[in-house]
């Protein structure tokens, strides 16, 4: 087996053993709903700290474990405090399309942190290439979607939250799949066959959404 293969195994392994451990009662970031309606919801985020890991792989697939292997080593001590992190939810991956290389996206990997080190995140390690992110309080559209996120559906995903928002009052207040970022929230365990949940996020304009004031937009793009 080459090295390249089992570096992708040994991701993808820890990718699944920390989803796993997700589907307990951890900490996620904590949100109020501005407006709902059946196909997506509005919702307004405090700030908050979360660590991120970026990736130039083509697939976010890819993507998402490579940069989850690299936090997965935070978490469990490699940082500059050897602090021992607690695992949140959802595993967030954040995709800029066309920003990569040859046009391809750009994906950038997030975890939440604990509320223990929401003041002051420990340090990673240099060698992990890791970064610390400052969300700002915003507000972000969500579309809930069932399965496994894929490279096969997310796209597919995204644009029917599009699709609902252009049709409702909050079109002027989203991107609504241009320059800016979406994001693929992932809660369960892969292997939870029935009732998985992913989510879509997109930003929303805080200056042009009801409910959201001036609450400014996320940090982390």
């Amino acid at each position: 087996m080459g090295i390249g293969v089992r570096v992708r195994t040994r991701a993808r392994v820890w990718f699944l053993i920390l989803l796993v451990v997700s589907v307990y009662g951890i900490e996620s970031p904590e949100y109020s709903v501005v407006h709902k309606e059946s196909e997506f919801e509005i919702r307004m985020y405090g700030e908050s700290s979360w660590m991120s890991a970026s990736s130039d792989e083509l697939s976010f697939e890819k993507a998402t474990a490579f940069g989850f292997h690299r936090l997965f080593q935070y978490i469990q001590g490699a940082n500059l405090n050897w602090s021992r992190i607690a695992m949140t939810k959802p595993v967030l991956t954040s995709i800029v399309p066309d920003a990569g290389p040859l046009h391809s996206s750009a994906y950038l990997i997030q975890l939440y942190l604990p509320v223990k080190f929401q003041a002051s995140p420990p340090l990673p390690l240099p060698e992990l290439n890791l970064h610390p992110i400052k969300q700002v309080t915003h507000c972000i559209a969500v579309r809930k979607f069932s399965g496994k996120a894929r490279d096969s559906n997310i796209v597919k995903e995204a644009e029917k939250l599009a699709l609902s928002l252009s049709r409702s009052s909050w079109a002027n207040s989203t991107d609504l799949l241009g320059k800016n970022a979406y994001s693929i929230a992932q809660y369960n365990s892969p292997f939870r066959k029935i009732g998985r949940v992913n989510e879509v996020w997109f930003d929303v304009d805080g200056s042009q959404a009801p409910g959201c004031g001036s609450q400014g937009s996320v940090a982390a793009y």
